[in-house]
């Protein structure tokens, strides 16, 4: 089924520009994200941009890396890990805290956004938690098998590569096919993310948003016996 709101990722400029304006309700976001399309402003001024580019970025969900500092840190039962319980200061902690990983493009209507799509069920986040606080996480929109992640931080060394280790474990034992991560960067590369043509990417979604899995109310913890390759 074609986009309601957009025209098919397909048509996009050379560097992935599909459509300019727009609000950012729910349903129009769950029709972007349906159809291979994110929403990433240049400023607070201008009208919102919706993106699809050629690559795309993906984490296989049997491929992160994890190195063996990584392995330590999750065997050492330093950081507790949640999902759920502290969304907003998830995001905030994404668009405003020290070591933000992607997050400087996060306004304060995407903000109000994203809290509404994860009141309603379809975003989710991973908090890594040190001393009774909040020291890194990550968040992501939900729709069947498929997670969008947006962005993630750390207050704590090595908290937002622990939120990325237990998301990937956890979409993995619930059956979630796809971890869209949007764009390549070395640093995500390092974790495992690859590029894969649009074309194959969007036939990866189609099957993807149509799975029947639930993300579900309990984080899946990360487990020794389970984990990625290093």
């Amino acid at each position: 089924m074609p986009p309601k709101f957009f025209p098919p990722a397909t048509e996009s400029t050379p560097d992935g520009l599909v459509a300019v304006g727009g609000d950012l309700a729910p349903p129009r976001l769950l029709d972007a994200y349906r159809h291979g399309i994110f929403p990433w402003p240049v400023s607070d001024e201008e009208m919102m941009l919706w993106w699809s580019p050629d690559p795309r970025a993906i984490l296989p969900l049997d491929a992160m890396h994890i190195s063996r500092r990584l392995r330590r840190t999750l065997r050492s039962g330093k950081f507790q890990v949640t999902c759920d319980r502290a969304f907003a200061e998830v995001i905030a902690g994404c668009a405003i805290g020290p070591g933000r990983e992607g997050g400087t493009w996060l306004t304060e209507p995407m903000i109000d956004a994203y809290v509404q799509m994860h009141r309603m069920g379809h975003a989710h986040s991973v908090e890594v938690w040190h001393e009774g606080q909040v020291a890194g996480g990550t968040y992501g929109i939900v729709i069947g098998g498929l997670f969008a992640a947006e962005s993630m931080f750390y207050r704590v060394r090595d908290a937002s590569k622990v939120a990325l280790a237990h998301l990937v474990h956890h979409l993995s034992t619930q059956g979630f096919q796809l971890l869209d991560v949007q764009q390549w960067t070395p640093h995500t590369s390092r974790l495992g993310v690859i590029e894969i043509p649009r074309a194959e990417y969007l036939r990866r979604l189609q099957v993807a948003v149509e799975a029947p899995v639930e993300f579900g109310a309990q984080l899946v913890a990360w487990q020794e016996s389970e984990s990625a390759n290093q």
